[in-house]
């Protein structure tokens, strides 16, 4: 028997975990370190259980009841479909799963359900769209470092490549520079130690310089409107007709309203909730559809 929900956004930083009761009335909240697939499948699971093992605590429970449990993902890296595999076969015991990308989460949260389109920029970077007709669109997603356009990890990659050129006297360098050298040891020797084991997780915790500088270093700045437009050209992809309203979302997604182009702006409506509102909200039409 089902007796509580559980609604996961988890991506390459963090993990937000909505803990609701078989009527979908929010109990508590639980949050941890990254669950996105890239990390490995028992990382992604030990994340998700120390989340929702929080808002159990939360409300006098501490243990997670599996058995009694339906639990709904959005999770970065579920584009990878072996991973996907893997990480359905390793349920600890939830009796019931909905897995899908943290990017439809959060198009579920944000719209309600409804059609729309959201741009999520975090970690990571991906676009969804449900359409009125009710087709699902996706642009972007691709995954770090080859894709992720606009995302923390990106902004990283390029604040990386700057300081490589300062250092080498290719350019000159200001504040912004000065900090991002400090961040990843201070000199070549150290940041060659520091690529070395950098993962995508650590390249987005160079965004907050980025975006620190952007109003007064050029080059920070130009990484936030390059950001700016590949946004626009994401969002552009998913709605060319622009009928749907367009959420930004994420961690970084507030901060690069301010970047983008003044039509793209000019669609966007505020998110009505979050993605792991959105992964309660896809676990219990996966419970409509396959009673437990």
């Amino acid at each position: 028997m089902i007796d509580y929900l559980i609604g996961v956004d988890g991506g390459g930083t963090n993990t937000r975990v909505r803990l609701a009761g078989r009527d979908g009335a929010v109990l508590a909240l639980g949050a941890s370190g990254a669950s996105g697939l890239r990390h490995g499948i028992g990382n992604a699971w030990r994340a998700v259980d120390a989340a929702a093992s929080q808002a159990f605590a939360a409300i006098g429970i501490h243990a997670i009841p599996l058995q009694s449990c339906a639990i709904g993902l959005g999770l970065a890296g579920v584009h990878n479909k072996e991973w996907a595999a893997a990480f359905e076969a390793a349920n600890p015991g939830y009796a019931a799963m909905a897995l899908d990308t943290d990017g439809f989460t959060t198009l579920m949260g944000a719209h309600g359900g409804r059609p729309g389109a959201i741009v999520a920029i975090g970690t990571g970077s991906v676009g969804e769209a449900l359409r009125a007709d009710g087709t699902r669109v996706e642009v972007g997603g691709w995954g770090f470092p080859a894709g992720d356009e606009a995302s923390g990890a990106w902004m990283g990659l390029r604040a990386l490549n700057h300081i490589e050129q300062v250092l080498d006297g290719r350019v000159a360098g200001g504040d912004f520079a000065r900090a991002v050298i400090a961040a990843c040891g201070g000199g070549r020797d150290a940041i060659q130690v520091w690529l070395g084991r950098a993962t995508q997780t650590e390249y987005a915790s160079l965004a907050r310089f980025v975006v620190a500088h952007g109003a007064l270093d050029p080059v920070a700045g130009a990484i936030l409107e390059h950001a700016g437009r590949e946004v626009a050209g994401i969002a552009r992809a998913l709605d060319p007709s622009e009928a749907l309203p367009l959420s930004l979302c994420g961690g970084l997604g507030d901060t690069l309203r301010q970047y983008l182009p003044p039509a793209t702006l000019a669609r966007c409506t505020p998110p009505q909730g979050d993605s792991a509102l959105g992964a309660l909200r896809m676990i219990e039409l996966h419970l409509e559809e396959s009673p437990v």
